[in-house]
């Protein structure tokens, strides 16, 4: 029976990961290697990984929050990393959290038991201030998230380390662009780290170049009547039309949607026969290349001295710095090499958690997932999942089926991709698929039969994380309250200056009440337009 988890890393995952267990009356130890909480999202000068000064989330804060603790009403809709970081602060002492964690102490290794096939437990090591010590545990969450190691692809860009005399790094690196005045800059990549950076550099330097391998479509933050974009999109009704229609409806759908904001086809970011629908978030991007700050180049064939040499006979000449936004590698070289060896990428996991090949399921992976929407929502979700497991209240299907199923997940490595890239999954079908295994999933029938309202509000509303503590265990009591009260929230930072001659306040909040509503019947009138000009052609 397990009793005693060890959780690797204190960041967003490593902090809800320890509050699950100890919701199921577990007892956790976090062990953290630096000196305080929050992962990621501590911003720091140093060589630790972090984010970067200027970083603001591409999700909102009513997206992204803990399912039972709610962000404060004061704070903006997309947040700085200090913002974060002071949530996670309010978070750890509200559930008092900080207790259970052991800062300034790096796991050395977890090996399994010479029992581990009846006992199912880890001898863990462990080391603070030079001085290691041994540990036994029942079970183990890593929660060491997926920017571990970088991807930086050198022999792909031939002349790179031989004949280039300028700077070149990792985006890991990249903290503010102060020492990038008046250099010329080529930022290679085209995710969301890539573009914020060049974004960020566009401001201070003499120019920015930004090479794309592939194509990418753009969103803005800002949707719809000026709200977070994905409180519109992030919906069980949109996705319920994106089960119900063809593939290609619902690609022309988003194509249509996408170029009414800006033709991307003009900006040579993407095209209507583009094959993939890859999309990043960033609604300054546009305009740093309608303004000439940024400049979009194809994939770099080669450098010289001096210049880079692109794939379509350009060439760039005086190139000060290169930047390589080229993606992250985990490596958990804790583990011993049975688990370490198999796992490639989220996939070589039984729903992106579980190592299936382990005897006894002990060990699983927190936070080692990308999503269309917030990575907090969807580790919370496997947190609450996996010690439902270690508590016996939720069972698993044998190693076999598990192998099985993780066998049929698996896709061809692509060439310059790195083996140990993860796949993007659908926000709502995966946090709905782990909460389904957890018995958390809310009955939108059910809520229809006895809470209409509410039910109109999962159903059609934005798919926030609180929807997953309406029923099942760990049930909030504020749930409800949340989901109801959650557009005020948003709107509650905006006003700072009522206009004498506006609406009464009391209809504007009524307003936005509806504004779901006005949403769900431009969605329907586009699905009638495109399908009207489908059946013409």
């Amino acid at each position: 029976m397990v009793r005693r988890v060890a959780v690797i890393g204190a960041g967003a995952s490593g902090l809800v990961a320890t509050k699950c267990c100890l919701d199921e009356g577990l007892e956790p130890t976090c062990f953290e290697r630096s000196e305080d909480i929050g992962g990621l999202w501590r911003f720091a000068v140093s060589e630790r990984v972090s984010v970067y000064r200027s970083v603001i989330s591409n999700t909102s804060k009513e997206m992204s929050c803990f399912s039972d603790f709610p962000f404060p009403e004061d704070f903006p809709s997309f947040l700085s990393h200090s913002l974060f970081l002071e949530y996670f602060r309010m978070y750890a002492q509200h559930f008092q959290l900080l207790r259970h964690i052991r800062f300034k102490t790096t796991v050395i290794s977890v090996r399994k038991r010479p029992d581990f096939a009846t006992s199912g437990q880890w001898d863990v090591i462990t080391e603070t201030e030079g001085i290691q010590e041994s540990h036994i545990f029942d079970a183990v969450m890593v929660c060491a998230g997926n920017f571990q190691k970088p991807h930086l692809p050198l022999a792909s860009f031939p002349g790179i380390e031989t004949r280039f005399r300028g700077q070149y790094f990792h985006s890991l690196e990249y903290k503010d662009a102060a020492a990038f005045q008046g250099k010329r800059v080529l930022v290679v990549g085209i995710g969301n780290t890539a573009c914020d950076i060049a974004v960020d550099m566009s401001h201070v330097a003499a120019k920015v170049f930004l090479s794309a391998r592939s194509s990418t479509w753009v969103f803005s933050r800002v949707a719809n009547h000026g709200f977070p974009w994905d409180m519109l999109t992030t919906t069980r009704f949109n996705h319920f039309l994106e089960w119900l229609l063809p593939s290609a409806i619902m690609k022309r759908i988003k194509i249509w949607k996408m170029n009414s904001w800006f033709n991307h086809e003009i900006y040579g970011l993407a095209s209507a026969k583009s094959s993939n629908f890859n999309f990043i978030i960033n609604e300054d991007l546009p305009f740093c290349m309608l303004s000439g700050t940024i400049v979009l180049k194809s994939n770099v064939k080669e450098f010289t001295e001096t210049s880079a040499v692109f794939e379509d006979g350009t060439t760039e000449e005086n190139i000060d710095v290169v930047i390589f936004a080229t993606g992250y590698k985990f490596s958990f070289s804790f583990l011993e090499e049975s688990i370490c060896n198999p796992l490639k990428n989220n996939r070589t996991l039984y729903k992106c958690v579980f190592p299936p090949q382990l005897e006894r399921p002990t060990l699983a992976i927190i936070g080692l997932i990308q999503l269309t929407g917030a990575v907090m929502v969807g580790a919370e979700i496997q947190a609450r999942w996996v010690t439902g497991v270690f508590a016996g209240a939720c069972k698993l299907p044998p190693s076999s089926k598990m192998m099985a199923e993780v066998s049929k997940k698996q896709l061809p490595v692509k060439r310059d991709v790195p083996e140990k890239r993860n796949l993007r999954l659908n926000f709502i079908s995966y946090t709905s698929e782990i909460a389904s295994c957890a018995g958390v999933k809310p009955s939108v029938l059910r809520l229809l039969l006895t809470d209409p309202w509410l039910a109109l509000a999962v159903f059609f509303g934005p798919c926030t994380s609180y929807q997953y503590r309406l029923m099942g265990r760990g049930q909030w009591s504020g749930a409800r309250a949340a989901i109801l009260t959650q557009w005020q929230r948003v709107l509650k930072p905006l006003r700072t200056r009522v206009l004498e001659d506006s609406a009464s306040s009391r209809s504007w909040l009524k307003g936005t009440g509806l504004l779901s509503t006005a949403h769900w019947g431009t969605a329907v009138v586009s699905v009638w337009k495109l399908l009207g000009g489908a059946s013409r052609k």
